[in-house]
């Protein structure tokens, strides 16, 4: 059996927790911060978890991590 690809934009945006998690960062971080709140910006610096209805497509994405 062929190995699978791992897709190129999900090896960047996703990680993976022991319990099998998928984490993921913020969007809207990265620029024109200068019109968003501090209190806005700080909360996008938190990690936070794929949904659950979106996790199981991520895993497919991501299958050797």
């Amino acid at each position: 059996m062929p190995k699978i690809k791992t897709h190129s934009g999900a090896k960047k945006r996703f990680k993976l927790t022991k319990s099998g998690k998928v984490k993921r960062s913020h969007a809207f971080a990265s620029h024109i911060l200068t019109k968003k709140s501090t209190k806005r910006k700080r909360g996008l610096r938190a990690g936070a978890y794929a949904d659950v209805t979106n996790a199981a497509t991520v895993r497919r994405m991501i299958p050797y991590k």
